[in-house]
């Protein structure tokens, strides 16, 4: 017999043997085939009703789609005539008549936003054009690069200088005071060169831009009583709209627990709620009309992506944890200079939520106000020049918002959205709740091997707050501070960076508060310096944020932190700097 034809042959015999127990089996239980053809019979219904279902919620979805384009335009008008009637009605009410300002705007903007639903983009954009192409647009364009680099530079220096000089000099202050800020203003961009960290691909545009629109608005908000009014309105919205978060902090805690501010209570509160609200406006459609419309304006005058538009201007309002969740989806395909970018205006600037508990400490809050909007243009050129862009991001120009959900995890309905999001948001402040506390922490275990330290040298509060503050005593004195006033308001500075701006704040009003305040030009420069969430504790929130929006780019998060987090400081000095000019 041939070996190699026996394993099919015992092959054959074993398949012969089931066969023959199965027919057995079938002879013996009967009943066994009925129960399996049922079974199959049954799984073969089962996608038909599925298939049915799906049919007619498509059929349900279709005319409510149906629905909504009939009666769009009469919802919408009816919207709009109802905006109009509260404008004309609180135009002409004493009780409001001294915000028109504000309410005009407000009105005008949802009034002009629903009119362009119906009217073509191309009635305001084809006269606009006929006049800008062959007026402005060629002649430019015709221009060198070199050429046009070198008028923007020289624009920026003609505000600059006019800022510093062009107005009358207050009663502590000389020009002399107002050189040193303008020296300071210098070196700074001279160190973000020296650093960045790739010189041959630094935007210009994007620099020069950036820091002639810090300057402009720093005229517009101080020098200008509308600007100021504007701005007030809208961080007091912002302000009051966080607020609501508390609501549901008071019902677990009590009222008077929220006046005390606990970072626990208030602001992983608010910070639930936020992301909640935002998912919704998600599934609604807002956010998406918002990100395409600030890609468009970033894009044309600052060559930005609309992701890094979107987190950099909603800093001020609503913080640096909230901020990059309005571009979720974009978290996770951020460039490392998208990244950092979106870090630095978080470091640089305040939330809303916190402008009322910095006001109660004796701040005037046009100085908080105004620090935190010339921080938009001004971090964005700083981080620029630390970091250039090399790749191509996915938001610039044009975007097209995609939520990176699937049909079947997509919310049935806003509800269901504002769920979803509160659940991500718990997750977003249990994140962050332990990084804080772990940062905090180990600052605290440094400042106690340092004081073990000191004690040998005789130094026996030797904290790197003390160290830091040292160090710092240059770069304040760039600032314009006053000489005799530098040390204090570099301490204050070493506080912020180490501890918050809260805690920074506390000590302010403490000095102001002793025999021997500040200045009212230090008092300035110091308040507008201490405006921005730059510390060690934001360094965790903002590494617990992005790393729960994006898990797999971690690694590259926790290695630029410290960098955005040193320019977003740097971003808020530069800011005082530039009050020191106008003041």
């Amino acid at each position: 017999m041939d070996p190699s034809t026996t394993p099919i042959r015992q092959q054959t015999m074993e398949e012969d043997q089931q066969r023959e127990a199965g027919l057995r089996g079938r002879q013996t239980t009967p009943s066994s085939d009925s129960f399996k053809e049922k079974e199959h019979q049954h799984d073969g219904e089962q996608p038909a009703v599925l298939l049915k279902d799906e049919e007619e919620t498509e059929a349900a979805r279709r005319l409510r789609a149906e629905r909504y384009a009939k009666f769009r335009p009469f919802i919408l008008g009816g919207v709009a005539l109802l905006i109009l009637g509260w404008w004309i009605s609180a135009t002409i009410l004493k009780a409001t008549r001294h915000r028109w300002i504000v309410q005009t705007l407000f009105a005008w903007f949802f009034i002009l936003v629903i009119a362009f639903r119906f009217i073509p983009n191309s009635v305001v954009t084809r006269p606009v054009s006929a006049v800008w192409t062959p007026l402005v647009s060629k002649p430019w364009y015709s221009m060198s690069y070199r050429a046009r680099l070198a008028i923007g530079w020289l624009c920026l220096v003609a505000i600059v200088f006019g800022s510093a000089f062009g107005f009358p000099i207050q009663s502590d202050s000389g020009y002399g005071d107002r050189a040193i800020s303008v020296a300071g203003l210098i070196l700074f961009q001279l160190g973000f060169y020296a650093f960045s960290t790739k010189r041959s691909e630094i935007p210009w545009p994007t620099v020069i831009v950036g820091l002639f629109c810090q300057q402009a608005i720093a005229l517009f908000v101080l020098k200008s009583g509308a600007g100021y009014s504007i701005f007030r309105w809208i961080a007091a919205l912002a302000s009051d709209f966080l607020d609501q978060g508390l609501v549901g902090s008071a019902f677990f805690f009590d009222q008077e627990t929220i006046g005390k501010h606990w970072f626990f209570v208030n602001t992983l509160g608010t910070i639930i709620f936020f992301i909640a609200f935002v998912q919704m406006m998600y599934y609604l459609g807002v956010m998406q009309w918002i990100i395409q419309n600030f890609a468009w304006f970033f894009f044309k005058i600052m060559n930005v992506s609309g992701a890094e538009a979107v987190v950099a201007a909603a800093s001020p309002w609503i913080g640096q944890g909230e901020s990059a969740c309005l571009v979720r989806p974009y978290v996770d395909l951020m460039t490392v200079s998208e990244l950092h970018l979106s870090m630095t205006s978080g470091f640089s600037t305040i939330a809303g939520s916190v402008l009322g508990a910095y006001i109660s400490l004796g701040v005037p809050p046009q100085n908080l106000i105004t620090s935190s909007v010339m921080s938009i243009p001004a971090s964005i050129a700083i981080s620029k020049m630390r970091m250039p862009e090399t790749e191509e991001p996915v938001t610039r120009g044009q975007v097209i918002v995609d939520r990176g959900e699937t049909e079947k995890d997509a919310p049935a309905n806003a509800l269901h959205a504002f769920s979803k999001g509160a659940v991500f948001g718990l997750i977003v402040a249990g994140q962050i709740l332990t990084n804080v506390l772990t940062v905090l922490s180990l600052v605290a275990m440094i400042n106690g091997l340092l004081t073990w330290i000191g004690r040998g040298f005789g130094i026996h509060h030797l904290t790197l707050q003390l160290v830091i503050g040292y160090l710092a005593y240059p770069v304040t004195f760039f600032l314009g501070v006053p000489r005799a006033e530098i040390l204090r308001v570099s301490q204050l500075l070493a506080t912020k960076l180490v501890a918050n701006e809260f805690a920074a704040y506390l000590d302010l009003r403490a000095i102001q508060d002793s025999d021997n305040p500040l200045t009212p030009r230090a008092f300035t420069i110091a308040s507008y310096a201490l405006c921005g969430f730059a510390n060690l504790g934001s360094l965790g929130i903002q590494i617990g944020v992005l790393g729960a929006l994006a898990p797999s780019r971690g690694k590259v998060i926790a290695r630029i932190a410290f960098s955005a987090m040193v320019c977003g400081f740097l971003s808020t000095l530069q800011t005082a700097g530039i009050a020191g000019m106008l003041s």
